[in-house]
């Protein structure tokens, strides 16, 4: 099992921070797609209280373009409110990519469109607009690790 967490252009140092401590503690890959709003420095993700980054496996993408033409055609999980699939009744592949977008905006409307079938979204309540994305990545984490029985992590 292969879980690898796409961020494209993340904005906020401390939700990449809890990311990245989601990903050491469950072996997964964490992806970092420019630009992102900060500076990967010690300064950054010393303000999220993360001491965990060198337990980290991070691959960085110089933008959304290099990544998409790398990894265009593997199992793509795209997280968005804008579409009717539940991210609970997708299925996963054994090396896996959820994708999430920036804080602000989430994923560009033509990289939805373009991957539409692989588009999944977490349920709310009627009339918010989005999870913090630390929570949401750790949902999807987990989902994939659930329907794996745990595969890996203890």
């Amino acid at each position: 099992m292969s879980i690898n967490v796409v961020l494209f252009e993340p904005e906020i140092p401390q939700n990449t921070g809890n990311i990245a401590r989601t990903c050491a503690c469950t072996g997964a890959t964490l992806h970092l797609v420019e630009p992102m709003g900060f500076r990967l420095t010690k300064h950054f993700v010393g303000r999220s209280g993360m001491d965990y980054w060198d337990r980290v496996n991070v691959v960085r993408w110089s933008c959304t373009k290099e990544f998409l033409e790398a990894h265009g055609h593997d199992d793509l999980h795209l997280f968005t409110s804008h579409t009717t699939h539940v991210y609970s009744e997708a299925t996963y592949a054994d090396d896996t990519y959820l994708i999430f977008g920036r804080e602000s905006r989430g994923i560009d409307t033509d990289i939805l469109t373009t991957y539409q079938s692989s588009c999944v979204r977490i349920p709310m309540a009627e009339g918010n607009r989005s999870l913090n994305l630390s929570n949401s990545v750790a949902i999807g984490v987990y989902e994939v690790l659930r329907g794996s029985a745990f595969k890996g992590i203890s």
